[in-house]
């Protein structure tokens, strides 16, 4: 396949790719479901396309978190930054995805390569979500030990239901994806990348021709949508708990959907009965903006549907007008 008949797609898989349920949290518990999420999409590499993955890492940050309170607590060791945790999970989650994907390729007799590249995503210092930090990470707290960490290490704390207290940061727009050029020189040579994990790591331009990392979290979805506009990808695939997008989701009127128009998806966002702010708007949000830059198809499915939605026999698809 020459470069002019080349298919790239962006996949961005969620959460359920790596963790099934409560009682499947392991590092090998992970390492399976990743190796089930990566045979369907070695499915789609088979098919012709050229992929770029990127993946959640919400829960995988907050064990790092954990981790290091507790260790902080019983032996005196540092903590662990936030921007700091989302390389890690960078380089753990995309070891589990390259290595599981890449066996499955030499299984099928397919010769391209899987990399993972650690990668940071630009942000505004001067986006309103600085501002307004509502996003809450790591362990809850007492009041005492809150009020501390916010006077001594200027941590944003909110009080949770009375279940606690935590720590709440920021959830600005990714600007820029700054190993972009890396990440093109990839695909455009036929290997398959794993990037912008978890959103990016956060930096911001310090202005003085320096990125600093930030402690803040950008959804992976957005910065996924980022991607695939700066890829110019003739897919965007996100995948997640669901087969299809559904109106009116959890209520007696819910209606599954196939098909969709941007701007259809632009009125029942904007309708905001829909989707749950925390989880399929942000995705639908995502596919907007790529499909407004130029996108030709977007579809959202569950990991086990994708072979099958890229057949156009199930999933949600999100075409321009």
């Amino acid at each position: 396949m020459n470069n002019n008949q080349k298919k790239v797609a962006v996949v961005a898989i969620g959460g359920n790719s790596l963790i099934k349920d409560e009682q499947h949290k392991t590092v090998e518990d992970q390492y399976e479901a990743a190796k089930e999420t990566t045979y369907h999409i070695a499915d789609m590499i088979e098919a012709g396309w050229d992929v770029a993955i990127g993946h959640g890492n919400g829960p995988q940050v907050g064990f790092i978190l954990r981790r290091s309170e507790i260790a902080a607590k019983v032996e005196g060791m540092h903590e662990v930054p936030l921007d700091v945790c989302g390389a890690d999970t960078q380089g753990a989650i995309g070891y589990a995805l390259q290595q599981t994907l890449q066996n499955w390729l030499y299984k099928r007799g397919i010769k391209k390569n899987v990399a993972t590249v650690i990668t940071q995503v630009l942000v505004d210092k001067e986006d309103p979500a600085f501002k307004n930090p509502t996003k809450p990470i790591g362990s809850f707290m007492d009041a005492e030990e809150a009020q501390r960490r916010a006077r001594e290490m200027g941590w944003n704390v909110v009080e949770d239901a009375g279940r606690g207290w935590r720590r709440v940061v920021a959830s600005p727009l990714p600007k820029e994806v700054v190993e972009f050029e890396t990440v093109k020189t990839l695909i455009d040579a036929g290997v398959i990348v794993i990037t912008v994990g978890g959103g990016g790591i956060p930096v911001v331009d310090a202005g003085d021709g320096e990125y600093r990392g930030v402690a803040a979290v950008i959804d992976k979805d957005y910065a996924s949508s980022l991607l695939a506009r700066m890829l110019k990808a003739d897919l965007f695939l996100i995948s997640t708990a669901v087969e299809k997008v559904a109106l009116n989701f959890g209520k007696p009127d819910q209606k599954w959907i196939d098909h969709m128009t941007l701007s259809e998806a632009k009125k029942y966002l904007a309708e905001g009965t829909h989707f749950a702010k925390g989880s399929m708007a942000p995705k639908i949000q995502a596919i907007i903006w790529y499909l407004e830059a130029g996108g030709k198809e977007a579809i959202i499915t569950n990991p086990e549907n994708i072979g099958r939605a890229l057949r156009g026999e199930t999933g949600t698809h999100i075409v321009p007008d």
